[in-house]
């Protein structure tokens, strides 16, 4: 079916399946069990993690967030965070792309009511669970993604867009995309719109391999994009809304999250190292096993940071003041610093927990991948960046009067 066509409908077996069985915890560990179980296999041929999603697909999961009346589960932040978690602690990759995808479907979500074709790719999801990638980083701008240089060229009722994409995140096995360019020829830089594609939007023709210490799943080549589709693709809503609304917190708290089920996969493999060692020597503890109580505290410190971030995006979620708010803004902004390093210090901890056996990669408690993996997260955006550009909005923003405030 030409995805072009009216508006969908939801039909009778889409509804019963959303009556009836397994809860969202349920179907995401089936799938984290598949990912968990060809994790070694797509890290070491640099793969897309095929199986994973075939099973995610078949649980329904990549159209949770969809409201019911489009077709999906209408799952909640909280509800999607626990998947990447969950997702994570059994293969990064698998967790990483959930939560890109899951970024780009809150944007058709939350800014797509009341806009057919938006309406119809919220359906699409749902009922053919497609998958959304991401285009945001753009020739050398180091993923500076509220500065494009790409622009929408305008004529009737459609639009074309060609964009040197050097990075697009699984975009050879997507169904649809979503990606920002300038409103218009003439429009500056931060001036931006945002695009939602299906696959017939879009061409791509490869510029870049990817060949990386980890993440290497995500398969995040890159790509000279060039769109050529009706004028109804584009957001009504200007960009930058859409960034601080939806863009910026659903990406910190799901690459944190996933993040975070890296660490916590690290340290359950020094704990299974810690009891065996203890085992073997009448009781007596490994000479590591101090840095097992570091990696507890600090994947607790991770686990806490990212639920009051869940709770705060929670309570404002509605409130279009209340995200913009200079505090929101940066708490929400700063989680990715914060998340990123604790979650490597904490497989850091894990590993010299295990010392040699969580050094090899050859073992029951290697950690090489998990490592590996997690050491892409202060670079995704890099945190240096982030830190220098919030540094004016941190200056301005007051310091508590007490542990409440």
């Amino acid at each position: 079916m030409n995805v072009r066509e009216a508006v969908l409908t939801v039909d009778e077996t889409q509804t019963s399946f959303l009556e009836q069985g397994p809860s969202l915890i349920e179907r995401a560990a089936r799938t984290a069990a598949t990912a968990a179980a060809d994790a070694d296999g797509v890290d070491r041929d640099a793969r897309f993690p095929h199986k994973a999603f075939e099973v995610a697909r078949e649980q329904r999961l990549l159209g949770v967030m969809i409201p019911v009346e489009f077709g999906g589960f209408g799952a909640s932040i909280h509800d999607v965070t626990d998947v990447c978690y969950t997702l994570g602690r059994a293969c990064a990759s698998t967790a990483m792309i959930y939560a890109m995808h899951t970024t780009k479907v809150a944007c058709v979500v939350r800014h797509g009511h009341g806009v057919p074709w938006m309406e119809t790719m919220m359906r699409r999801v749902a009922r053919d669970q497609w998958l959304l990638a991401s285009s945001t980083t753009e020739g050398q701008n180091g993923g500076n993604i509220r500065a494009s240089a790409a622009a929408v060229d305008v004529a009737g009722d459609t639009v074309s867009l060609l964009r040197d994409a050097t990075v697009i995140s699984y975009g050879a096995e997507a169904d649809g995309l979503v990606t920002i360019a300038r409103r218009a020829t003439d429009a500056s830089a931060s001036d931006q719109v945002l695009l939602a594609l299906a696959r017939d939007d879009y061409s791509l023709k490869r510029t870049l391999g990817w060949e990386t210490l980890g993440m290497r799943g995500t398969c995040s080549t890159g790509f000279e994009l060039k769109v050529d589709c009706p004028a109804d693709r584009v957001f009504p809503e200007s960009y930058d809304r859409i960034h601080a609304q939806t863009m910026t917190p659903f990406a910190h708290l799901c690459w944190s999250s996933a993040w975070a089920g890296i660490a916590a996969a690290a340290v359950t493999r020094a704990q299974a190292f810690v009891r065996k060692a203890a085992r073997t020597s009448g009781g007596q503890m490994p000479p590591a096993a101090a840095h097992f109580t570091a990696a507890k505290m600090s994947l607790a410190k991770l686990r806490a940071l990212i639920s009051a971030n869940i709770d705060a995006f929670a309570r404002a979620e509605h409130d279009e003041r209340a995200l913009g708010s200079l505090d929101f803004q940066s708490s929400i902004t700063l989680l990715k610093v914060q998340a990123s390093e604790l979650a490597v210090e904490t497989v850091m901890h894990a590993m010299r927990t295990a010392g040699l056996s969580g050094y090899r990669n050859d073992g029951e408690f290697t950690m090489g991948r998990h490592l590996r993996d997690v050491l892409s997260s202060p670079i995704m955006i890099n945190n240096d960046r982030i830190l220098a550009n919030a540094a004016t909005s941190t200056l301005m923003s007051g310091v508590p009067l007490s542990l409440h405030d």
